[in-house]
């Protein structure tokens, strides 16, 4: 026979226990922080915009909204930040300029070499005499200071000060002198043209500059 009492008694047994009381304490918790989300930005949007007769109504798309545009600002600051600190890591490792002679060397001095390496198909020691070049000509036209003990990341950092489109170029330059140079890379003949090339336009856009 049915006895109520006791299925009161069970049914409050279950509704004192830890599971339910756990789950119920959890989903009221998150249930409250959005009923007060949604209430806040409704004032906000009733204070912004007063023609808005129930804003409330629609809080809880808005709130979405807001959430995603944040986490879509994060990505993005951590996209920079990574992007960042690769650079740094990429660019600190290597001092291009290892010895006197090559820092006593002009731009033009190294552009010779480069063409004879390149003659001789030698288009990694090429890559590098390119580089330079481009190294010393920013040195000589005053955008940067080249010194025997400073990095690419140093050189870029400089350069960042005085003309931003310029160190984002050079930034690309030595990104492929140092995988070229210090990381073993064997460069093909199509990537030294191209690269070749735009180290040529560089260069004479700064001689433009000065003409």
């Amino acid at each position: 026979m049915f006895n109520a009492d006791k299925a009161r008694g069970d049914l409050e047994d279950i509704l004192k226990g830890k599971e339910y009381r756990v789950y119920y304490e959890s989903k009221g918790l998150f249930a409250t922080w959005w009923d007060k989300a949604k209430e806040w930005i409704a004032t906000q949007l009733e204070k912004l915009f007063p023609a808005i007769d129930s804003a409330s109504g629609v809080s809880g798309t808005i709130l979405i909204a807001i959430i995603v545009l944040i986490v879509f600002l994060l990505v993005l600051v951590a996209f920079f930040v990574i992007r960042n600190t690769r650079r740094n890591r990429i660019l600190r490792k290597q001092k291009p300029l290892q010895s006197r002679k090559e820092m006593n060397w002009t731009s033009e001095r190294h552009l010779e070499e480069a063409d004879k390496l390149e003659s001789l198909e030698e288009y990694t020691s090429s890559t590098r005499h390119l580089f330079l070049a481009l190294l010393l000509s920013f040195h000589e036209k005053g955008l940067l200071e080249a010194r025997i003990w400073k990095t690419n990341w140093d050189y870029y950092d400089e350069l960042r000060k005085v003309d931003q489109f310029k160190a984002e170029q050079f930034f690309q330059f030595a990104q492929l002198f140092e995988e070229v140079t210090y990381g073993e890379r064997t460069v093909r003949k199509s990537e030294f043209m191209q690269f070749h090339h735009e180290i040529r336009k560089v260069l004479g856009d700064l001689r433009e500059e000065n003409s």
